[in-house]
């Protein structure tokens, strides 16, 4: 399982520390909870293991309580293990609370943000730092702005494509090796390890510097992968697909990925074939499937002839 230090957290998103207790909780999900439930005495269903927030109605809640009930509460809400608790708003921090989170060892957070704005902060942060996480080899390519993922064996000419690419004025992501990470339900987001970040390899060069050589035009940060090309030898006894009538799929962390075969053989402009690859998956993403419009077509012809 993930998981991220509060330390990590309070410094990159700038949170105001209230105490420092010697035993921290990592944080492992990128779900947040507003105890207001919980504070009412009901503790039944609750998810401790998540961020908690105060905001300002459970602030004006807690201001209402007697200071003998407002301190039994916070002190069974600091009980469980919770990973922090952060006030919005810059709120009042109450001595009940300090004191229960002391007691507990539990980390006390606060924020100048409006709780709304705090949560999707918080969410956003934690979905980038918690996002399941894989390594793939191939090359990564923004292209008519369809992210696409260039596979295949070694030396089959990944990197010399992507080098024609980046001419015709394409992006690079990375190279050799991909991080894809998987944000919510819906997006797979590819960069480059930190080490080879804008950096190339191509046989019987070596390394090249692609920021250096193209300039910042001809780099990109991340990208969302929607396509997946696989290059292959040219094999005369297969039978490759010439119609695109079966959208074939890879899956990536859970995840549907439309994949394209090309196989490769001289003569064969690979990088143009890949540009034409993007335009086409950006066709079907806007509802247009040229295969099944040709099917339509022969079907209706066919039926006229009868």
């Amino acid at each position: 399982m993930k998981s991220i230090t509060v330390r990590q957290m309070v410094e990159e998103l700038q949170l105001e520390e209230i105490n420092n207790p010697s035993n921290q909780i990592n944080i492992t999900t990128m779900q947040i909870n507003r105890p207001g439930i919980q504070l009412t005495g009901f503790f039944d269903y609750f998810g401790y293991e998540r961020i908690q927030v105060i905001g300002k109605v459970e602030h004006q809640y807690l201001s209402q309580l007697d200071s003998n009930l407002r301190a039994e509460r916070l002190d069974k809400l600091f009980s469980y293990e919770i990973p922090c608790l952060i006030i919005s708003r810059d709120l009042e921090v109450f001595d009940e609370m300090l004191e229960a989170a002391n007691k507990h060892q539990r980390k006390l957070l606060r924020s100048h943000r409006n709780t709304t704005k705090l949560i999707s902060n918080l969410i956003n942060y934690l979905e980038i730092k918690l996002a399941p996480i894989v390594t793939l080899h191939g090359v990564l390519m923004d292209v008519y702005g369809v992210g696409v993922f260039i596979t295949g064996k070694s030396g089959i000419g990944k990197s010399e494509t992507a080098v024609e690419l980046i001419k015709r004025g394409h992006l690079l992501v990375a190279d050799d090796s991909v991080e894809v990470k998987r944000i919510g339900q819906d997006f797979l987001i590819g960069s480059a390890p930190e080490i080879i970040r804008y950096m190339m390899e191509v046989r019987g060069i070596g390394l090249m510097d692609v920021r250096s050589l193209y300039g910042v035009s001809a780099i990109k940060e991340s990208t969302h992968i929607s396509l997946i090309i696989q290059l292959e030898e040219w094999d005369q006894d297969k039978d490759y697909d010439r119609l695109g009538l079966d959208d074939n799929y890879r899956e990536i962390l859970g995840m549907k990925v439309e994949e394209v075969t090309i196989p490769v053989k001289p003569a064969r402009n690979i990088a143009l074939l890949i540009e034409v690859a993007a335009r086409n998956h950006r066709q079907k993403s806007m509802g247009y499937h040229a295969a099944r419009e040709f099917e339509e077509r022969l079907m209706n012809n066919l039926m006229r002839d009868k």
